[in-house]
């Protein structure tokens, strides 16, 4: 099979699998090939306006907390505010590498790109349960890597921050019993407290 095909049985994967055509992209003159280059990695610090965007204190109504209790900062929100830094056009994400497919997971190498200038590195990831969910995969592996690429400019940092955290959840969230629709099993869930939880669980 193809290097750049992508298999169709999920049992057809090995442990893992690389696809896609090596990355080559070839550099025109006075562009950068982004699929390896560093070029711009602190040169200087991005102008004043600009930061002020880029480490603006979070809002908490756009916090998001996971039934496990992980906070999250939803991935359309990071982009916004890198629309409102640098303007739709002035960054972008480039692959730094091929797709790695085990059986249920996607993961991907990407660089962030702002201004022209090399920002960070990160690796996506993303679980998928049936191989028809590969495409759909591949792209939360990609919002995956911006957000983490997004620590390095210093967005959102209070989700990495135990003291907020731990303030936060305490303010703002509440953890409570919830059964399984289906099952009818109980477990303790997070979430908001002025959110519900969403299917297939209920609050008891």
């Amino acid at each position: 099979m193809p290097s750049n095909s992508i298999m169709t049985q999920a049992d057809h994967f090995p442990t893992t699998k690389q696809f896609d055509a090596p990355l080559d992209v070839q550099s025109q003159e006075g562009q950068q090939n982004w699929s390896s280059s560093f070029y711009g990695l602190s040169t200087e610090r991005f102008p004043e306006e600009v930061t002020n965007i880029l480490l603006q204190p979070i809002n908490h109504e756009d916090v998001e907390i996971k039934p496990d209790g992980l906070l999250y900062l939803p991935e359309i929100k990071y982009r916004r505010i890198l629309n409102k830094a640098f303007g739709p056009g002035g960054w972008g994400l480039a692959p730094r590498g091929e797709h790695t497919i085990s059986p249920k997971n996607i993961s991907r190498e990407y660089a962030l790109i702002c201004s022209g200038r090399f920002v960070s590195q990160a690796r996506g990831e993303q679980d998928f349960f049936d191989i028809s969910g590969l495409p759909t995969a591949s792209e939360g592996c990609k919002s995956n890597a911006l957000m983490r690429c997004c620590k390095d400019l210093g967005i959102a940092s209070e989700l990495w921050d135990p003291a907020f955290i731990r303030k936060f959840k305490k303010k703002y969230c509440v953890e409570v019993w919830a059964e399984h629709v289906t099952t009818k099993k109980k477990k303790k869930l997070w979430r908001k407290k002025d959110d519900t939880l969403d299917y297939p669980y209920k609050e008891v």
